[in-house]
């Protein structure tokens, strides 16, 4: 299936984007309706991401696969947002020669099986065909290649093992929360663009599947998979897997006219800010301060992943902005008075001043990135 500062006094205190074509791409779908962006923090964005391409740039990518995918979507997603073209590089990126080609065998052997990977890949190639779009360009390739990517996901769906869900990769070895939600959000998404029953279907029945897997624990976050049993392992309940379900939900809510989904998101949501933040400022569980930190670079990352998510949540649910608008700006600004050394360096710690624990790296400062694109158009200005 084809297809200038600007910061709050305390933590207390755009574009029309074009998204979809046709399963031909030959025909404009509805739109997103524009919404009012700070350009005093868009401004904060840039000097971040001007930082990023700087420093971490090494002429295809920032890092890895699936970390760049999220840079492209990021710094698209700034651009989107504030009508420049600075960071216009996908084409030169490993993900957008693979755009181009619009080869299904070579995005195998790109993604070794990981479908996880695949799904952030999908929302970078929308991201850079929306931001064609905007310009008037052709989007066909970055579409085309996100059918092409999205398909390999669905085919990973198997009702055999715990009832259904797409397997983590090909090794088939393991179910897990985050690519059962990109799943959920690429698929519903994907319906909201195109509008093919088969994308609905494909989010209805993952959300079907996630709700009674076990992995929404009682507290209402989701740890990271299941068992060979098909119970709930226990094991971290990263931020990402918070942000991604909600943003899930809200474009399935959107779909459906079911507003019961956008509760059932806000469970997490609220769970991760009651129990995943310290002084009301997102702490993963590996981020310390001081230099006890036991982060990797993906997990640095999830931060900024759980921002990203809830502005993509509120752009479906926009009427439950103000629930989240003082949230939302505390982060970004701890992210500037705690998270950001010199030369708008970002660190992964957002949660208290460094004291030599915090990391420095292309991810962090994505993460970064999407923490103040995120309050430019849903916190205080």
């Amino acid at each position: 299936m084809l297809f200038s500062f600007k910061k709050l006094a305390s933590f207390a205190s755009l574009v029309t984007v074009l998204s979809a074509f046709s399963r031909d791409h030959a025909a404009v779908a509805s739109p997103l309706q524009a919404r009012a962006q700070c350009a005093a923090t868009l401004s904060t964005a840039a000097s971040v991401a001007s930082r990023l391409q700087s420093q971490y740039w090494n002429g295809s990518g920032w890092g890895i696969f699936w970390t760049d995918a999220n840079t492209i979507e990021d710094m698209y997603n700034l651009m989107l947002a504030d009508g420049s073209s600075t960071f216009d590089v996908a084409d030169n990126t490993r993900i957008g020669q693979l755009a181009l080609q619009q080869d299904r065998n070579a995005w195998i052997s790109a993604l070794g099986g990981s479908n996880d990977d695949a799904g952030w890949v999908v929302l970078a190639l929308w991201k850079v065909g929306d931001y064609r779009i905007n310009r008037g360009q052709d989007a066909s390739p970055y579409y085309n290649s996100a059918a092409i990517v999205y398909d390999l996901i669905a085919a990973e769906w198997d009702d055999s093992v715990c009832g259904g869900g797409v397997w983590w990769s090909s090794a088939h070895t393991y179910k897990n929360a985050i690519t059962n939600e990109l799943f959920l959000y690429t698929s519903a998404s994907a319906y909201l663009r195109f509008g093919d029953q088969t994308y609905l279907t494909n989010a209805q029945k993952t959300w079907n599947w996630l709700k009674n897997s076990g992995m929404r624990n009682s507290q209402g976050l989701w740890n990271d998979g299941l068992t060979d049993s098909c119970a709930n392992n226990g094991q971290t309940t990263w931020t990402y897997n918070q942000g991604v379900i909600a943003s899930g939900l809200a474009a399935l809510a959107k779909a459906t006219g079911d507003s019961s989904l956008l509760s059932e998101a806000e469970i997490t949501l609220d769970a991760t800010i009651s129990l995943k933040t310290v002084n009301n400022i997102l702490k993963e569980t590996c981020d310390s301060a001081t230099p006890t930190s036991t982060c990797d670079n993906d997990q640095a990352m999830f931060k900024g992943i759980w921002m990203k998510h809830l502005q993509f949540y509120l752009d479906n649910a926009p009427d439950r902005a103000s629930k989240y608008s003082s949230f939302i700006g505390a982060q970004e600004s701890a992210v500037f008075h705690y998270a950001t050394g010199s030369e708008w360096t970002v660190g992964n710690v957002w949660y208290a001043p460094n004291q030599g624990g915090s990391l420095f790296t292309a991810q962090t400062q994505t993460s970064g990135l999407a923490a103040h694109v995120s309050a430019a158009k849903y916190g205080p200005c």
